[in-house]
């Protein structure tokens, strides 16, 4: 998918929602639990109840890899049930040598046809390099994330004379390895303080932002201080949505808590964009 695709489908929708589908399978209400595939019943109304006001999905690919085989043949029936325009982003996480991410993008592009993948830099360029060669498939690098140990790397202040961090390093080195049309960012709404740091290395790159709802991140703290001229952001919502209910009307519930958010980002699309 395209960049200009992708922005299609913001300015369509009015949203840049992206829903989380971390389907933990001590999670499912209870009468999933006789369905022949329980996670992916989940996952496939979940997905029926928010396709049209989400621009994006993200499988959080552990909580399909710690099912073992079973976990791999419910992720690749979630990937099928995907409308086709909606963006997909595979939480992997990945950042090994070379040979190794070449064939970790060969598993997530080729074999299962993800439009992204999240990786991380800490290997540098060779680890990161493998999965952009691939046409209209797009790296997510892991740049400023919200969790408590992000202060042990990310926010050293380095000595180069620049008084920046660590990650604004990350940031424009890893601008030489791609463009914006394959390099996409992930910034922790709970960090939006930092968000005007990132757009001025990065104006032009979409941000993948986790954080907001169960974590606590503003919306529109973000989406003021983080949208560009083709809106640049994707916020994830994961817990607050596919968790809205534990019920039998957990899809229902689902849309409904995706409505809330589609409709406050309508709003920032019109006062921001």
């Amino acid at each position: 998918m395209t960049r200009v695709q992708l922005f299609e489908q913001i300015l369509q929708k009015k949203s840049y929602l992206c829903v989380g589908l971390d389907t933990d399978p001590e999670k499912l209400p209870e009468h999933l639990l006789d369905t022949k595939d329980p996670v992916y019943e989940f996952n496939r109304q979940i997905i029926d109840a928010t396709a049209d006001l989400c621009v994006a999905y993200k499988p959080n690919i552990a909580f399909y890899e710690a099912q073992g085989p079973a976990g791999w043949v419910s992720l690749t029936k979630t990937l099928q049930h995907i409308p086709q325009q909606i963006f997909t982003i595979a939480d992997a996480k990945r950042g090994d040598i070379g040979n190794t991410s070449e064939l970790y993008a060969r598993a997530f592009f080729d074999k299962m046809n993800f439009d992204s993948i999240t990786v991380a830099p800490y290997m540098g360029a060779d680890s990161v390099k493998p999965f952009l060669g691939k046409a209209g498939k797009w790296v997510i690098l892991l740049a400023l994330t919200s969790n408590p140990g992000s202060q042990d790397f990310q926010m050293l202040k380095l000595e180069n004379g620049e008084s920046e961090y660590l990650f604004e390093q990350v940031l424009k080195t890893s601008a030489t390895w791609g463009t914006p049309d394959q390099l996409m960012y992930v910034v922790g709404a709970t960090r939006a303080d930092y968000v005007e740091r990132v757009r001025a290395i990065a104006p032009d790159s979409f941000l993948l932002v986790p954080g907001v709802g169960a974590q606590g991140g503003s919306l529109e703290e973000i989406s003021r201080l983080g949208m560009n001229k083709t809106c640049g952001l994707l916020v994830n919502s994961t817990r607050a949505i596919i968790y809205a209910s534990s019920g039998r009307d957990f899809a229902e519930k689902a849309r409904e808590a995706a409505l809330e958010v589609q409709q406050e980002m309508a709003q920032y699309l019109e006062r921001y964009l």
